[in-house]
Parts: C-alpha cells; sequence; structure tokens
C-alpha cells in the first residue's frame, strides 16, 4: 500500500516527536490533592454562602423546636396544604415535635416535599441524596418545593468527602447518588435563565445544629 506524500511527512513528525517527548510544564499538576483548597471560614458560614448564591433558601436552626416552628410559618405563609414526605422517621418526628400537618401521597399534586440528605457539601453548596433513603429517587424531582432537613454533623468540604462518607455509612453502595444543587434552571433556550424547568423551582434547607 502506497502512502501519500503528506501523510508520510505527518507520520514523520509524529515519530521525531515521540523520540523527543516534551517534558511536563506543570509537574505539580497531578497527584491526589483537591485542586479546590479550603476557605478559612466555618462549613456552615461557606455552605450557606454558596447554597444562597445558588437561589437556594437556608436557614440555621439551633435544635429541632425551632426548625419546626419555622416549618410551620413558612407552610402558613404559603397555604401550603398537601406535603408529601416518604420518610417515617422524619415524619413521625415532625408530628412529634408538633408540626401537625397532613401529608398526601399525591406527589405529583403536593405543594412541597420534605426530606432528609445523606450529606451537604460546603464548597458547592450542594445537597447529596441517594436511593436508599425512604423518600426514594423522585421526591426531589418532581415536586414544586424541596425542603431538606439536615444536621450540622452532616456538613463536608468537597464532593469526594460526600462521596466517601456514602460508601462508608452503606454496605453496598446505592444505585443512585444526586447532588442537587439549588432549584433547577437552564439557560438552552436563547441564553435566557429559566429556574423550576425540569425539577423544583425553590428549594430550602433547613439546617439543625447537632
Amino acid at each position: 500500500m502506497q502512502i501519500s506524500k503528506a501523510k508520510e511527512n505527518i507520520l514523520k513528525k509524529i515519530r521525531q516527536a515521540l523520540s523527543n517527548p516534551v517534558p511536563v510544564p506543570f509537574p505539580q499538576s497531578e497527584g491526589n490533592d483537591s485542586v479546590f483548597q479550603p476557605r478559612q471560614q466555618e462549613s456552615e458560614v461557606e455552605f450557606a454562602e454558596n447554597f444562597s448564591k445558588l437561589q437556594g433558601r437556608f436557614s440555621f436552626c439551633l435544635d429541632r423546636a425551632e426548625a419546626v416552628e419555622q416549618l410551620k410559618a413558612l407552610i402558613t405563609t404559603r397555604n401550603w396544604t398537601k406535603i408529601y414526605c416518604r420518610e417515617e422517621q422524619l415524619k413521625n418526628d415532625l408530628q412529634q415535635a408538633g408540626l401537625g400537618i397532613q401529608y398526601t401521597t399525591d406527589l405529583y399534586g403536593c405543594d412541597a416535599s420534605i426530606t432528609t440528605c445523606e450529606k451537604l457539601i460546603a464548597r458547592t453548596g450542594s445537597i447529596v441524596l441517594s436511593s436508599a433513603q425512604q423518600s426514594g429517587r423522585t421526591v426531589s424531582v418532581y415536586a414544586p418545593v424541596h425542603i431538606c432537613i439536615a444536621y450540622t454533623s452532616q456538613l463536608v468540604y468537597d464532593i469526594k468527602d460526600a462521596l466517601s462518607g456514602v460508601k462508608e455509612k452503606y454496605a453496598k453502595l446505592p444505585s443512585l447518588i444526586t447532588l442537587a444543587t439549588g432549584p433547577s434552571r437552564t439557560a438552552d433556550i436563547e441564553k435566557t435563565l429559566v429556574v423550576g424547568v425540569h425539577g423544583p423551582k425553590e428549594v430550602f434547607c433547613l439546617m439543625i445544629e447537632g
């Protein structure tokens, strides 16, 4: 098979380049160190700042009683009557604390959904959820409003820390791990930002001390 002169020239240049490899200009670019270094502030503050920048609605609660009062105020102000929650332990805790709301089994017709989470990522302001939770795969996606109840002990700095925590928690890694980073948004149409297209229009995070 005859090789054209142009192709032979290209192959010749490739062979020359391989015989004299150029040293890597960034010897420190490889390794296990994170590119993103922690900021000099508390994780709670960092998460709150990043979560709020993404149009998330953040609230810090000193205890569960304060979280329940804030939930009551939110539900009353919005006139919500259809709250969806699949996590039995969470429902029992809220009922025992005196939330006193009626839950619906209609996810698609609810006003808001309430879930817990696996982890909170401070650097990106993300909520980590998994299919291993009783809430399942769809609760945080199909409801128009997602309310997450979390604790400061669930805070980690980076994504790798969150994934390591989930891996340590379960003997078998959940089939789905979701990073929810603020309300759903897209700018695909004429570069105009639209919120709430493929998921909730609002995301609340009530972080409880402890």
